[in-house]
């Protein structure tokens, strides 16, 4: 899945070279000037003409965007005062899915009932069938009150056979590496640090209990839905498509 700009940031010089294995990306972030800010605020996904061409259903493009932002709001909220995005905030965060590549949902509904009929009679299951496989590419940026970028990120990444699991829908793939962004890129912020490959940071007791289904640490977040939690961790276990268990109440832009 290769990364796409789309020529909504600021600024792309401040971006370094891509890096990155699974998840590919190029990042920039200015931890001094991170150490005074207390606020932020998250403006709505945008989608550019790639994705829109895409992900035609605005239904499928609420659950990609509240899977970013949901994700965003409550890892930031490690470090930050989260607030509406009427009030003003020490950063704003701007995130726009610059392309996504469809989820085959004939092969993955293939891939889930091999993996299951496996599972039933194996010790494990076999891995997922490495074809039809979605993707996603999206980029973000932090600008403070004076309209300067603070940090960015251009990333992609697309889903694999042995860490993915199918969801019987087009935007399946999408949904699911959707979260895996979101942390990349607002762990960045909270650590004032390039994402590493292997992160093996244990989660804080409020990320827990969002990702449970909880109420996240600030109302803000609320904005982005709750986490289908445990029954979502199950659907998926059975290629149920997100939509099943996730109502976004935030529409993307």
């Amino acid at each position: 899945m290769p990364a796409k700009t789309s020529g909504t940031l600021a600024t792309y010089q401040n971006l370094g070279e891509q890096k990155g294995m699974l998840s590919k990306s190029r990042n920039y972030i200015d931890p001094n000037a991170l150490l005074s800010v207390k606020t932020v605020r998250i403006a709505p996904v945008a989608f550019a003409e790639d994705a829109l061409y895409r992900v035609k259903k605005d239904e499928d493009r609420a659950l990609i965007a509240t899977a970013l932002n949901r994700e965003i709001c409550v890892t930031l909220s490690d470090k930050f005062q989260v607030v509406p995005l009427i009030e003003a905030a020490d950063l704003t965060i701007r995130t726009v899915v610059t392309d996504v590549m469809p989820t085959d949902m004939t092969a993955a509904g293939v891939s889930t009932a091999v993996t299951l009929g496996t599972g039933a009679v194996l010790p494990i299951g076999v891995p997922r069938l490495p074809v039809g496989l979605g993707g996603l590419a999206v980029e973000a940026e932090a600008i403070d009150q004076a309209g300067i970028q603070r940090a960015a990120m251009v990333w992609a990444r697309a889903a694999n056979s042995i860490t993915d699991k199918p969801r019987v829908s087009e935007v399946g793939d999408a949904y699911s590496l959707a979260t895996n962004f979101g942390n990349d890129f607002s762990r960045m912020l909270v650590t004032g640090k390039e994402p590493q490959a292997l992160d093996l940071s244990l989660p804080s007791g409020q990320r827990v209990q969002s990702w449970l289904g909880g109420a996240p640490k600030y109302t803000a977040c609320d904005d982005f839905g709750r986490s289908p939690g445990l029954v979502g961790v199950v659907a998926g276990k059975f290629g149920a498509p997100p939509e099943w268990t996730d109502k976004p109440q935030q529409r993307a832009e």
